[in-house]
């Protein structure tokens, strides 16, 4: 049984909605008295929230384990008990699997059950092995705490969850079940709860966010522009992003916002994974190398500046070197801002996973070190072309210098100012005096004191 005061460490692994799921049972555990540690030598519960994207994201967490089982071992020499939970998309995928190879897991939660642990917690019997990777029917949502303390400047906040794509590379519709989305009143809810916990940029998740069509207001489904219309109205909310949005939901509604929502950050990550309309067909993506760049010239012309970010996958089963190329040519054309770019590996229980044209390690690391390098420069120009330029910043912590404090453009580049940390959670004006590879240098406007 637990006791008074028991410390929680929570590591998150992987995408965003991790990161948010995790808060979220940090908030729910902490409602019920546990303490969050930053220490995992100080926790009597570790909870590692997994994610099974990554190549080889199940012997990841394997390796981990064994580490902590070495932890568990010199706390209990002390007298101590520690509790081990392996949560998310790992946990799901694997289930019963864990605790035969990792016996010293106490827990096995899928992420449609995360809102259970505190149940779970009280429950706990020495020796006894929990295993819930059900679907269950009840929200989540409803039944996850709202926490209190202070936040960052800017959050995450799942608006829809799982996939009906079924792309053949993908494990999200098995390890997160099909497309729902959560209601306009309990997302509103939500936001007025981080703005008043220091929020100021809430950006928007969903595994397909943009086919967002939760109820609203008036009984009726809304599409993600209108709940990103109505989330704009919210005092002291001042910018709103989302993520990760398909092409085929790419609506002239969605994409009129970044020219009539001033609170919309000109900023818009959009995968295409394959350049090659072959390859993007055996990926079941349901969209051209065509329609993709047709898309891509709507969002351009409504809003010139905007920063493009994307998602690529080189060496899936069968891809030649003329579809590599065509990815290439892809980049070429459209250009980013950012990018991440992967080698594909094989997802056990994927349709891809049975293809017989599985390529060679070599030639799938030749290919992404080559797309790596033209993203790179591309993502180095972008941020050159921004010297010279005055960009408003969110600022969200401070940085390793003394003096310094770090925040986000609209653009969602890093930017390190000198500065007084009262800043903060406030967005003011920057000149911006370099650009790096990866982060911008700069002066405030308006220097304060």
């Amino acid at each position: 049984m637990k006791t008074d005061k028991e410390n929680i460490f929570i590591k998150s692994y992987g995408c965003q909605m991790n990161v948010y799921d995790s808060t979220r049972m940090s908030d729910s555990l902490g409602h019920e008295g546990y303490n969050e540690t930053g220490q995992m030598d100080d926790a009597d519960i570790i909870i590692l929230n997994t994610c099974h994207i990554r190549e080889k994201a199940a012997e990841k967490i394997y390796s981990e384990l064994g580490r902590i089982r070495l932890l568990k071992q010199k706390r209990s020499e002390k007298g101590l008990e520690t509790t081990v939970v392996v949560a998310g998309c790992v946990a799901q995928a694997e289930g019963q699997e864990i605790i035969r190879r990792a016996p010293i897991v106490d827990m096995v939660v899928g992420p449609q059950s995360l809102h259970r642990l505190p149940e779970f917690m009280k429950q706990r019997v020495a020796g006894k092995k929990v295993v819930d990777t059900d679907f269950p029917e009840e929200d989540k949502f409803d039944i996850f705490s709202s926490g209190e303390k202070k936040l960052s400047a800017s959050a995450f906040l799942t608006v829809q969850e799982g996939c009906d794509k079924f792309c053949t590379f993908c494990v999200v519709p098995y390890t997160r079940g099909g497309e729902y989305s959560r209601s306009v009143a309990q997302l509103l809810t939500e936001a007025e709860n981080l703005v008043s916990r220091g929020v100021r940029e809430i950006n928007l998740l969903g595994q397909n966010v943009n086919a967002y069509h939760g109820e609203g207001l008036d009984g009726r489904d809304w599409s993600l522009a209108r709940l990103l219309e109505q989330m704009a109205q919210i005092d002291g909310l001042e910018r709103l992003r989302y993520t990760t949005s398909h092409p085929r939901e790419m609506t002239d509604e969605l994409i009129g916002l970044f020219a009539g929502q001033p609170k919309i950050m000109p900023y818009l990550h959009l995968p295409f994974q394959s350049g090659s309309d072959k390859i993007l067909k055996a990926m079941n993506r349901k969209h051209t190398g065509e329609f993709y760049r047709d898309i891509i010239a709507k969002v351009r012309k409504t809003c010139p500046s905007i920063a493009l970010s994307t998602d690529i996958i080189v060496g899936f089963p069968g891809e030649t070197d003329q579809d590599f190329e065509d990815t290439l040519e892809m980049v070429r054309k459209v250009t980013f801002s950012t990018a991440y770019s992967f080698k594909y590996s094989i997802r056990p229980g994927t349709p891809a996973a049975d293809i017989a044209q599985q390529i060679p390690e070599n030639i799938k690391s030749e290919r992404l070190q080559t797309l790596q390098a033209l993203l790179n420069q591309q993502q180095a120009n972008f941020n050159k072309n921004s010297e010279g330029k005055v960009l408003p910043v969110l600022f969200d912590r401070t940085g390793y210098k003394d003096q310094q404090i770090l925040g986000k453009t609209p653009y969602l580049q890093s930017v390190h100012v000198k500065g007084s940390p009262r800043l903060i959670g406030s967005v003011h004006d920057v000149l911006v005096t370099s650009g790096g590879p990866n982060s911008l240098e700069g002066d405030l406007v308006m220097p304060q004191t």
